[in-house]
């Protein structure tokens, strides 16, 4: 009886064996006639528009490559993952990614605090990554596989600080940050070191968590140093209420903040009290510039809307890996790598794009001002 058992768990045994290697040989087959990229963004959450703007981007500039023959010769797929707009949901679906779906590359994240969950598991798995709007430092100093296409923070940080300082001659300022994002802190602390280095003053420094909806408070306490703007670097879902009460309270002086505040929602609901505010950004719809005018029309077209700036940095993302990729000609992690490393003068949407030996994407940054509901163009500066 004993022999039976154990001839038939080996028959059984060799039989499992042989189907999960024939199955591994199929999914090796089914990896090999298409290339795939891995997408992790906020479909969903608190920052929902940030990743449903970038993804519009990303399948445009994929469905483009494919289009036109695809990419050395095989179809890209574009598997995505919702973090929810959660860190921790961005580190699961970059393993689930990485080690589940074999993906040769990540597009993720357009949140700081996201990115720099997700990046250690990239790094580790050497893994290229390509964040196309997280802005802190901190995300490509995680190694040396992990990009972005975009400005950081010490530049947008000193540009609203000269900006309110220069333009606006503000003297005295309060600052007003989200305690739990590293983007907001981030932003804030060079804001502060900018403006004062100026002789500006910061005469109150208050803060608040994301999910937050009363700012009363922090609001008064600032409202009692009598501040000529207040700093706002969060994203746009507390801003249009922070927006509203600060109204409400009688503080008239105009917000200030970043690229966070970048979505529709942010006029919807804020309203009238955004009116007269300020925040910098990666480009402006009123740019006249042939390339932005004409990926404006093709996007309206797919899409029938204007495109914020997190669409238009995940297309120039998307467009940059697939770039990589075609260079490296290979779909090998450190040949993309080193292909990325090399990314040159590449014509985005956004502006000429040249990554730095940090990784890092040196660009023009714009600031847009709110009035009347609309968001117009202001003033563009090089880095």
């Amino acid at each position: 009886m004993k022999t039976r058992v154990f001839g038939a768990v080996r028959v059984v045994a060799i039989g499992l064996a042989l189907a999960l290697a024939a199955n591994a040989v199929m999914g090796s087959a089914a990896r090999a006639d298409d290339i795939r990229i891995g997408q992790y963004v906020s479909l969903t959450g608190t920052t929902a528009t940030f990743g449903q703007s970038m993804n519009k981007g990303v399948t445009m500039a994929i469905d483009e490559t494919n289009s036109a023959g695809g990419l050395l010769g095989k179809k890209i797929t574009l598997i995505t993952e919702d973090d929810q707009s959660k860190p921790e949901e961005a580190k699961t679906a970059a393993i689930k990614l990485i080690k589940q779906q074999r993906v040769v590359a990540l597009l993720g994240e357009i949140a700081s605090s996201r990115s720099l969950a997700a990046a250690p598991e990239a790094q580790r798995a050497g893994i290229p990554m390509v964040t196309p709007a997280s802005t802190n430092p901190k995300v490509t100093q995680v190694g040396d596989y992990i990009f972005r296409t975009c400005f950081i923070d010490p530049f947008q940080g000193s540009t609203m600080a000269k900006f309110a300082h220069d333009t606006l001659k503000a003297n005295q300022v309060a600052i007003l940050k989200d305690v739990k994002n590293d983007y907001s802190v981030g932003l804030a602390e060079f804001f502060e070191k900018t403006f004062t280095g100026l002789g500006g003053q910061v005469v109150a420094t208050e803060s608040y968590s994301e999910g937050d909806t009363e700012f009363r408070a922090v609001l008064t306490a600032i409202r009692s140093k009598n501040p000529q703007a207040i700093y706002v670097p969060g994203y746009y879902t507390e801003v249009g209420l922070i927006a509203r009460q600060a109204r409400e309270l009688g503080l008239k002086v105009p917000l200030l903040g970043g690229d966070g505040w970048d979505s529709e929602k942010t006029l919807e609901i804020g309203g009238d009290a955004v009116n007269g505010s300020y925040y910098t950004n990666h480009l402006s719809a009123e740019d006249p510039s042939p390339v932005v005018q004409g990926f404006i029309q093709k996007f309206k077209a797919k899409h029938g809307e204007v495109p914020d700036a997190m669409a238009v940095l995940g297309y120039d993302a998307g467009r940059i890996l697939i770039d990589a990729i075609k260079r490296a000609g290979s779909t090998d992690g450190a040949k993309i790598r080193d292909a990325l490393a090399q990314t040159k003068d590449f014509p985005g949407v956004s502006g000429s794009i040249t990554i730095d030996a940090d990784r890092n994407s040196k660009k023009n940054i714009v600031v847009l001002k709110i009035e009347g509901g609309k968001v117009k163009f202001q003033t563009s500066i090089a880095p």
